[in-house]
């Protein structure tokens, strides 16, 4: 592309309507300290921008809620969003469980030990790829006209909200929100019907939401809108296009539905479509996601899989474009209850899609063996970006450029935004997309218009690379001095005598920056900062290499404190880090604003985790599989069980002992190639797999391994003709293949071993004038008076 003769501009625009309060969470549910406004959410009076990020606690083993939940914390989450799923709770009339991985109270406690906030996502229906949408059989049998006010199916509702509403009990005391059904578009009704039918049963909260796309008709004032995005999705059709609506959320603007995500569904189900409501956000509420990517689930027709920068585009672009409130779908993966009918979205079923039996890891943050995807470290970065700045970012209105895409086939006008209040304000660059590949972006320079006056920046073009996600501030103010702009990522802002202002530099981009009206100057990204002072104040400034993006942590809890490591942080409600690695050796280096440095954490005591190559023996060959197993509305179908056993490799793993001890929690991966995986503990199906080009990832202790178990990998092959769509590398490999495809590459079993902070030693002395002094080793000392 030619260098730019003239910069990119972009005006800052106020808000289009005044600041309003309405009627939720204000004068109707209130809680005290939390109010919802049409532009943000506040706690005692500080604008927030949530984070929430979807884990089915049915769909992960009780044993793992807590690590799952700290791990969300980890990654900047914080709201953990849970479908509450009829079918996993009521197998048949009058039964309705509630222990286990059903405590649905036990685990809304368990999130707010861990510093979450909750929200519920009741129903009754609630897709999530679950059997019938989430319906029992027998309320899917039943002769009533469903998600209508019939009142017979209001009848078998009102028995449900009752026996949830007691289960959970005044905790809901401690739920920020509640979701009424999902994807429900013409029926605003039956919506508040539910409503009333849910406080009937005890149920409340300051928040209720409901799903707002495909421009679905919402009871106003009574719900929230929440919307989506996807960049890819497994509903469209095996040979579909990649379709405008997956890639509209790769480029910065103010329409926030998409009309495509659940149109298969509706579709199956002759649903009526909605009547062209808005396709923006309600004046009452502000704009608010509960569905963007966090990754994508595998059907059997079409296997999407998309990269850790194509989930973090579409969320930064959120951001950009104004989000109050960022939700992800799935951010935790998990497994389906195990069940003769199966409990997923299958063609038996009359859906369109078939999904695998058992295995729901939706290529999420946090997989269904609980191993941290490279999406967990992409998102954390915008989370602690949010945790730092959010409160600002929360009062600035969105603003587009004077020149922007002519369309989503656009791959050369730059994507960019601003969030702005007038005075300051961020500079959002976008600059991926997947499938269609971008060029370096030449020469760009920006003008920035703000009530003040203009800026222009930087003082030379700087070119921007495929691949760039750019947070640059603009007229920051922190520690009483003004950045005017930086080519430099916001990161974080640590508290101290003297702040430190933390930026990442962007791959490929010089940074450097101005003060107020001095000259810029080039910043040098290391682990020392720039100390700059003015007459105003002093603050630090800190680039952290972009090498080190995959490495950043910040744990909030403990006074913001910054944090590099490769090995994977947790850490409780207290701050008390914890490091989870399956290599020999770990390392944390936690920066000290005091002495503007990093240094080395001790962390122990550590038992160096092992590793092993495990042999599979073949105990039955594949046969010849055929090109399609039969097909629904045009789609291939997945195997029965019958065709799989008839025509699956078979192989018996040889695990060494220590994989059967819970301690070392052994991670089995199987790099593979073929068509369907099922893995089998003494002949019992514990998980499952599409085969769609990554590797499989399955947590020994969580599929019941123990001592003296039989684990069998069964695979089935994939017909080189075979009309499944698979990502580009994966179809490579296929059609190389003849006349099908199954290959097992490599099988490793990993421990992991952990060792945690240790707690702050107390040191207790006297001052000269016999003054009791009581200090730790991280804080300083106070004085007993």
């Amino acid at each position: 592309m030619p260098n730019q003769a003239e910069p990119l501009s972009v005006r800052h625009q106020p808000w289009a309507t005044p600041l309003r309060r309405p009627r939720m969470s204000n004068t109707e549910d209130v809680r005290p300290g939390l109010s919802l406004t049409n532009r943000y959410l506040t706690r005692n009076g500080v604008p927030v921008i949530p984070v929430s990020g979807e884990m089915h606690y049915s769909r992960v083993p009780r044993h793992r809620w807590a690590e799952r939940l700290r791990q969300m914390k980890a990654g900047g989450v914080t709201v953990v969003a849970s479908y509450v799923f009829w079918l996993h709770h009521s197998p048949a009339p009058g039964e309705c469980r509630f222990d286990g991985n059903l405590d649905v109270g036990a685990f809304v406690d368990l999130a707010v030990e861990t510093g979450l906030e909750v929200v519920l996502r009741i129903g009754p229906w609630v897709h999530a790829e679950s059997r019938n949408g989430g319906f029992p059989d027998w309320v899917q049998r039943a002769p009533v006209r469903h998600r209508t006010d019939d009142p017979g199916y209001l009848e078998l509702v009102a028995d449900w909200f009752g026996r949830l509403g007691a289960a959970v009990g005044d905790r809901f005391g401690k739920v920020l929100g509640i979701q009424l059904e999902n994807e429900l578009y013409t029926q605003p009704g039956h919506l508040r019907t539910l409503k009333r039918m849910a406080r009937e049963a005890g149920m409340a909260a300051p928040i209720w939401t409901a799903t707002a796309w495909d421009s679905a008709e919402l009871p106003e004032e009574e719900v929230l809108p929440l919307y989506g995005g996807y960049g890819d999705g497994f509903w469209v059709d095996a040979d579909a296009p990649w379709a405008p609506n997956f890639r509209d959320h790769y480029f910065f603007s103010h329409v926030w539905d998409d009309p495509g995500i659940g149109a298969d569904v509706r579709r199956a189900q002759n649903i009526e479509a909605a009547k062209g409501g808005p396709r923006t956000p309600s004046d009452l509420f502000p704009a608010a996601t509960c569905e963007l990517a966090g990754g994508m689930a595998t059907a059997y027709h079409r296997r999407p899989r998309p990269s850790a920068l194509d989930v973090a585009t579409i969320a930064h672009c959120k951001i950009g474009n104004g989000s109050a409130w960022q939700g992800y779908y799935m951010y935790t993966g998990g497994t389906n209850p195990s069940s003769p009918e199966g409990m997923q979205e299958s063609h038996a079923t009359g859906y369109p899609n078939d999904l695998p039996r058992l295995g729901y890891d939706f290529h999420a943050p946090i997989g269904e063996a609980g191993a941290l995807a490279p999406s967990h470290a992409e998102l954390r970065r915008q989370h602690i970006f949010l945790s730092a700045f959010g409160d600002r970012l929360a009062e600035m209105p969105s603003s587009l450029p004077d020149v922007r895409p002519n369309g989503v086939e656009d791959s050369e006008t730059l994507r960019w935004a601003l969030r702005s209040d007038g005075r300051s304000g961020f500079l959002f660059v976008a600059w991926h997309q997947p499938h269609v590949p971008l060029d370096t972006y030449r020469g760009a320079r920006f003008r920035v218009v703000l009530e003040e006056g203009a800026l222009e920046f930087p003082a030379e073009p700087v070119d921007i690379p495929a691949g760039t996600l750019a947070r640059w501030p603009v007229n920051l103010t922190a520690g009483g001095v003004r950045i005017a702009w930086a080519t430099a990522s916001a990161l974080t802002l640590l508290p101290g005598a003297v702040p430190t202002l933390v930026l990442l530099a962007d791959a490929g981009i010089s940074p450097s920056l101005a003060v107020s009206d001095q000259a810029p100057i080039a910043l040098v990204p290391g682990l020392a900062p720039v100390r700059l002072e003015t007459a105003t104040g002093a603050l630090d400034v800190l680039v952290l290499p972009a090498e080190t993006a995959g490495s950043v942590w910040v744990c909030a809890e403990a006074g913001r404190r910054l944090l590099l490591s490769d090995d994977e942080l947790q850490w409780d409600a207290a701050g008390r880090l914890s490091v989870k690695t399956g290599r020999a050796t770990a390392a944390v280096r936690a920066y000290d604003p005091a002495a503007r440095t990093f240094t080395d954490l001790a962390i122990g005591p550590w038992r160096a985790p092992l590793a092993a190559e495990v042999r599979a023996v073949e105990l039955r060959a594949a046969t010849a599989v055929p090109a399609r197993y039969g097909e629904h509305d045009g789609r291939p179908s997945a195997p029965g069980r019958a065709a799989f056993d008839e025509h699956a490799a078979v192989y018996r793993l040889q695990l060494p002992d220590w994989a059967a001890d819970p301690e070392h929690d052994a991670l089995l991966r199987i790099d593979w190639a073929g068509d369907v995986a099922e893995l089998r503990v003494d002949g019992v199906p514990v998980t499952d797999r599409f085969w769609d080009g990554s590797h499989w990832l399955v947590n020994l202790v969580d599929a019941g391994y123990r001592a003296g178990a039989e684990v069998t990998l069964h695979l089935l092959p994939l017909a080189t003709v075979s009309r499944v769509s698979v990502p580009e590398d994966a179809r490579d490999r296929l059609v190389a293949a003849d006349p099908q495809l199954l290959a097992l590459d490599a099988i490793r079993v990993t421990g992991r071993g952990v060792a945690t902070e240790p707690e702050p030693v107390q040191r207790v002395g006297r001052t000269a004038d016999g003054r009791v002094i009581v200090h730790s080793d991280d804080t300083e000392p106070f004085v007993a008076r």
